[in-house]
């Protein structure tokens, strides 16, 4: 535990001391390769975790955790893929969410021995030539190190933000990428336009590569459409996929039904690549809809009599789903006589001293 937390609080010496002001401020992936050269990874190596890319605005989280569930539920029939590592952010609790094998965080004594393994190599003062890496990517570096350690058969990132200049873009070569809705968000250092956001978040599109998109409003359509040509990536938009079971919680409202068929598209094309013999099936999908978890997203607990609603509206384009999800299940527990206690009356559950349980706003 000593040395967990001594990890924990070198990476958050590396958090910024203020607010970033402009794009340059959070270019993370000018000196990715350089630094996971010092570590002992080339771009081949990266590429060899046969990575999916993810970005967007909204439901990014979601629409990863559904692509890590329908290969589990691939895996469990197959036996392949071997193993799944995903990387996500932010966390709710654990830093060790954002840093997942087979759907679980990897453990303290694991996450601590992989980052003093790159904490150690990495510099710790910037030169004319190689800058010191900041918090996001000392995780994005971690991520990296751990999957290529642990010999996964696919890599799931999220980007942190837009995607052009994410730390995780240090890919060259993804199997498939894919951008979830797209909306006006980090606007002051993405920005100004949707075009412009736009642009930054189709910078995970490579040659050659598979990409796929939600329905996305007519001028971001364009902007992908122009971007994808840009970079000779293969561009199709994904509707509704008609293949999803209609009863399953996860999938009553809408945004949740396009975050998950997109994911199905991205599984479908990545197994195409790595096992085109072996399909995803019906009952792959039934599985992979009912195994999937991502707490904080539409999420209820029932805890001493006290029902807790939770859910992130990252902008005021979510507020909307947020509402009409609490809306919903609240007339269905009043359907079914379930009490509904005012949060006044329910004790918070305890939170952890360790600075690591906490998510910072904006980190993401």
């Amino acid at each position: 535990m000593e040395k967990y937390e001594e990890a924990i609080r070198h990476l958050n010496s590396r958090r910024p001391q203020k607010a970033a002001a402009r794009i340059d401020d959070i270019r993370g992936s000018d000196d990715m390769l350089k630094w996971l050269q010092l570590l002992g990874h080339t771009a081949e190596t990266v590429d060899s975790l046969n990575p999916i890319h993810i970005a967007g605005t909204k439901g990014k989280g979601s629409t990863c955790a559904f692509v890590m569930s329908f290969l589990r539920s691939h895996k469990q029939r197959t036996g392949f893929p071997r193993k799944i590592g995903l990387y996500t952010s932010p966390h709710m609790k654990d830093i060790r969410e954002r840093i997942r094998i087979d759907g679980e965080p990897i453990s303290m004594d694991h996450f601590t021995s992989r980052f003093f393994e790159i904490w150690e190599i990495l510099p710790c003062q910037a030169t004319p030539t190689l800058d010191i890496p900041r918090y996001l990517q000392l995780l994005a570096l971690l991520s990296f190190h751990v999957f290529i350690k642990a010999e996964v058969d696919v890599a799931i990132f999220e980007t942190h933000s837009g995607g052009e200049y994410d730390a995780t873009n240090a890919i060259r070569t993804p199997l498939v990428t894919a951008l979830t809705s797209i909306g006006m968000d980090h606007v002051r250092l993405l920005g100004p336009t949707i075009e412009k956001i736009a642009w930054h978040k189709a910078g995970i599109f490579k040659s050659e590569c598979q990409a796929f998109s939600v329905p996305q409003q007519p001028k971001v359509t364009a902007e992908l459409k122009n971007r994808a040509d840009e970079k000779r990536a293969v561009l199709r938009f994904v509707e509704e996929d008609q293949a999803l079971p209609v009863s399953e919680a996860a999938l009553r409202l809408k945004p949740q039904r396009i975050n998950c068929s997109l994911a199905l598209a991205v599984v479908r094309a990545w197994l195409h690549q790595k096992a085109p013999d072996e399909e995803l099936t019906e009952e792959d999908i039934v599985d992979g809809v009912k195994q999937f978890s991502w707490p904080g997203r539409f999420q209820q607990i029932t805890h001493d009599r006290c029902d807790w609603f939770l859910d992130c509206a990252h902008n005021v384009l979510s507020l909307p789903y947020a509402a009409e999800w609490f809306a919903m299940t609240v007339s269905e527990n009043q359907r079914t006589k379930r009490r509904i206690t005012p949060k006044e009356s329910c004790r918070r559950p305890k939170q952890s001293s360790y600075s690591d349980t906490i998510s910072y706003p904006g980190d993401g």
